[in-house]
């Protein structure tokens, strides 16, 4: 037999006891004759020898279970024990009585409104007891004259009865306290007979976090954490009010993973439950916490409260007061996710930090999620992505999965663990999915270079900063940063995707109409938001016209002015401390504030393309499939026009060879360029745009 199954069976007999004690002293207050049957137990057994001590006068345990004097087999009595087996854990109800400090009176009392539940004589002798036949159930009045040492203050709304809710009172119209009816919960009553479960009151709102044996496996530097948390814990004084514990950080995952293995070391069940689903009503939080305390010190649980969505919405502290009010009353273990601290929630709290592994024990997580057939994908992923212990292994187990057995799929690893990192953020940025080439593009040779140099940064990074130690000399500036400075349609924006493609990684174009904002302080919550997101590794933040964000610092002159600057001194702190690829466009590079060039890893400058490679990007203009007929290229290039104006006109040609189901041909791409030179208010020469050219003069 199982230790649970014999502590079940202890349980029921110890329980059977005590209500067989309650029988019985209901039957001799009745006046009856009738003696219950002895329950058929094995000879000797606890629960018999105590029965039959109980019928003799001489030694009559009047104090009932409150006084837990139940013999053991011995027939000595074992304080504490309650007929259980000297290494099982107590019956239930000392349990019950031990933890929410019930008195022998108070005790006795809730067991009367147990023994009503599950022993259906109970109500008959409570009827003939009471001299009602209408009373047929336990009352104040009966338990004043059945037990010891009553106690009018038992059924105070401070004492252990009505504070945890053990017992419900009904007390219909002018009924006197005394002589209602008096009902055990129906939670504590299945709690006494060795039911383990979480009250069905509770369960709506929250949910159990399972800790499967991997999860236990932490890396060493939260590993620390974890054993810090639990030593703070153990230390804590018994009937002590228990603080939160605040767990920091960005990232909910790997906080969730600590909170989960710390229950785990202290054998505790932890459930989770967003703040925003806390009670709003007074009572129904006082009910909340009350009804959680008493199921936190007897089945053990913790709780874990997620504050995302209260940090998001801008709900914290006085605007919602909720958690507050419930963390000052629960008295348990509890656990708040937040990214900020919260002051001021409770006094005495453990707040400490929580990040995701380091890139080395990220490193380790992949070779150990993937096996001997890794090769250098651990390095490559830990070098690029951020990312928690859970995120590896779901990224691993379904690369396992898919691939052939005993192979590693390293393209599919990288394409699932781009999809992870992807940000919801479309609401202020674009997504462009780069399509572009280092074939594609045209540029003179120094800047080309510097377009690969920016490319085998943020690839080796890794190696640079862990492996070869950089990171332990530097506390920021971990990022690459770069400006792209020229005239529009030189191909800043092309040159973007280009590295975005050579990296494989997501671009995201940022959207300033939906960054800035006029009130105070959401510009910087919005920029917040963007590079936390992109730290994660797998995006690339390109601002365009990064000129009217990262513009000069004026001088103060009104309110106005103050703020605009906090937002520039923020971009210049956030710049430094970003850890990912950041690319700033703009035409007009002299307005950028210079605090902002000296931060810059790169600045490329796009100049307006010569003759021969404007012949260049036009022979690159026209995709392979597109018909066209014999274009003269050099003839073209004499046009003054940008790479961004010429795919313009190689785009609107070939709609017009389209309708007429032709090919496109030289006087249709001369038509498209005289167009886009009237769109951008350029002077025409018009015999540049004459087809066949007419022929040259002799002199």
């Amino acid at each position: 037999m199982t230790d649970a199954a014999a502590w079940q069976q202890e349980n029921t007999r110890a329980l059977s006891a005590a209500i067989g004690w309650i029988r019985d002293r209901l039957q001799r207050q009745a006046g009856g004759d009738a003696t219950p049957e002895v329950p058929a137990e094995p000879a000797g057994s606890a629960e018999r020898q105590a029965w039959f001590r109980r019928r003799r006068p001489q030694a009559a345990i009047e104090t009932g279970p409150a006084g837990l004097r139940l013999l053991t087999a011995g027939g000595a009595p074992q304080p504490g024990t309650a007929g259980a087996a000297p290494d099982l854990p107590p019956p239930a109800f000392v349990t019950l009585r031990d933890r929410l400090g019930l008195t022998p009176f108070e005790l006795n009392t809730l067991l009367l409104c147990t023994a009503m539940e599950l022993d259906t004589s109970i109500a008959g002798l409570c009827a003939r007891v009471q001299r009602e036949p209408e009373r047929a159930y336990p009352t104040f009045a009966l338990a004043l004259s059945l037990f010891d040492d009553p106690a009018w203050e038992a059924l105070s709304p401070e004492r252990p009865l009505r504070h945890w809710h053990l017992i419900e009172i009904s007390q219909p119209g002018g009924t006197p306290l005394t002589t209602s009816r008096l009902r055990a919960d129906e939670w504590v009553v299945n709690h006494l007979k060795g039911l383990s479960y979480l009250d069905d009151r509770l369960t709506p709102l929250v949910m159990p976090i399972a800790v499967a044996e991997p999860d236990l496996e932490l890396p060493p530097s939260q590993a620390r954490i974890a054993e810090q948390i639990v030593a703070w814990l153990t230390r804590t004084e018994p009937g002590r009010s228990l603080p939160p514990v605040q767990l920091l950080g960005p990232d909910s995952a790997s906080k969730r993973l600590l909170a989960g293995a710390v229950c785990h070391a202290l054998h505790i069940q932890p459930y989770r439950i967003p703040a925003a689903a806390l009670p709003s009503a007074s009572a129904d939080l006082e009910t909340f916490a009350r009804l959680w305390q008493r199921a936190g010190r007897l089945l053990p649980l913790a709780l874990y409260v997620e504050t995302d969505g209260l940090d998001q919405a801008g709900q914290r502290g006085a605007a919602n007061p909720a958690l507050p009010r419930f963390l000052g009353r629960a008295n348990a273990l509890v656990f708040v996710d937040t990214a900020e601290p919260w002051h001021g929630l409770s006094d005495g709290g453990l707040t400490i930090d929580v990040a995701k592994p380091t890139p080395a024990e990220q490193k380790a997580a992949w070779a150990a999620a993937l096996g001997a057939e890794a090769g250098d994908s651990p390095a490559r992923l830990a070098g690029q992505f951020s990312l928690n212990l859970n995120t590896i292994r779901d990224i691993a187990g379904e690369s396992r999965d898919l691939a052939t057995p005993g192979a590693v799929d390293h393209e599919r690893l990288w394409t699932a663990a781009l999809v992870r990192t992807r940000p919801t953020i479309e609401a202020m940025a674009e997504r462009i999915v780069p399509k572009a080439g280092w074939d594609d593009i045209v540029l003179p040779a120094a800047e080309t270079a510097l377009l690969h140099q920016i490319a085998d940064q943020v690839a080796q990074r890794n190696r640079v900063y862990q492996d070869w130690g950089f990171a332990e000399k530097m506390s920021r500036g971990f990022g690459i940063s770069a400006l792209f400075a020229g005239d529009s349609g030189t191909g800043k924006t092309m040159a973007a995707e280009v590295v975005a493609n050579h990296l494989r990684l997501d671009l995201y174009r940022i959207d300033l109409s939906a960054v800035v904002s006029k009130y105070i302080g959401e510009t910087e919550k919005n920029l917040r938001r963007l590079f936390d997101a992109a730290e994660a590794g797998g995006m690339i933040l390109f601002f365009d016209e990064a000129d009217a964000l990262f513009g000069k610092r004026s001088e103060v002159k009104d309110s106005h002015d103050r703020y605009a600057n906090i937002e520039v001194n923020y971009l210049l702190q956030r710049m430094e401390s970003f850890g990912g690829l950041a690319i700033l466009a703009s035409n007009m590079k002299s307005a950028l504030d210079g605090a902002f060039m000296r931060r810059l890893r790169f600045i490329v400058n796009f100049p307006f393309p010569a003759a021969a490679e404007r012949r260049a990007i036009w022979q690159r203009a026209f995709p392979a499939a597109t018909p066209t007929a014999e274009l003269d290229f050099d003839r073209l290039a004499r046009l003054d026009l940008a790479g961004g104006h010429i795919a313009s006109i190689a785009l609107n040609a070939a709609f017009v060879a389209a309708q007429t189901d032709g090919e496109v041909t030289m006087p249709i791409v001369l038509d498209a360029a005289r167009n886009e030179l009237r769109k951008i208010e350029r002077p025409i020469h018009e015999p540049d745009f004459r087809w066949p050219p007419p022929p040259a003069r002799v002199a």
